[in-house]
């Protein structure tokens, strides 16, 4: 009976619609995983502990999370060839234009291209904010995979003033506005 249970069970998963899966089973070769533009929003009292990272950006500096705490920070991953990512990037540069005075931080992490690429694209779409080079080793990757995962490309996370995950945007961003909430949302929040 227990053995009858366990195959129905497993037969069962199956079927569960993963969309990030199955993208992944079809071998489209477009060479990366879309999300579908899901918005995840985690409440002060459920986010995990502030996220620790350091990166080089593509002028050669290094960018580290002690850089943007006490300010919202959003965090975007991308790469130049993902056709998503630069669907977005106007809608990012708009929120950074907007925001960049007012205590709201923008941090790209490149998860593919050299440092001449990332260069070309800022320079192609007037991104102003800086951007990590975190394809040799993905160190920005990992740091925030262990809170709530940049699962496809483009992720856009939102990062409290204490820096904590408080939202993840799951593919492009489908619509400004939506970002424009979500750091308004974390702007808003009391610093205790």
């Amino acid at each position: 009976m227990f053995a009858l249970a366990l195959v129905l069970a497993f037969a069962v998963s199956g079927c569960v619609s993963d969309s990030l899966a199955a993208q992944y089973r079809e071998g489209s070769g477009k060479n990366y995983i879309a999300g579908d533009g899901t918005v995840t929003e985690i409440t002060a009292e459920n986010r995990a502990a502030p996220v620790d990272f350091s990166g080089t950006l593509e002028s050669g500096e290094t960018a580290t999370s002690a850089d943007y705490r006490g300010r919202v920070l959003v965090v975007n991953f991308w790469y130049a060839g993902c056709a998503p990512c630069r669907a977005e990037a106007p809608d990012l540069q708009a929120m950074w234009k907007k925001y960049e005075n007012l205590g709201v931080g923008f941090l790209g992490v490149n998860i593919r291209d050299r440092t001449d690429t990332a260069r070309s694209f800022s320079e192609t779409f007037g991104i102003t904010y800086p951007s990590a080079i975190d394809a040799d080793n993905g160190a920005l990757q990992l740091a925030f995979s262990g809170v709530i995962a940049p699962n496809a490309v483009p992720t856009t996370l939102i990062v409290d003033k204490k820096g904590r995950v408080s939202a993840r945007i799951l593919g492009r961003i489908s619509d400004a506005s939506i970002l424009d909430a979500l750091i308004k949302t974390a702007l808003e929040e009391s610093d205790q």
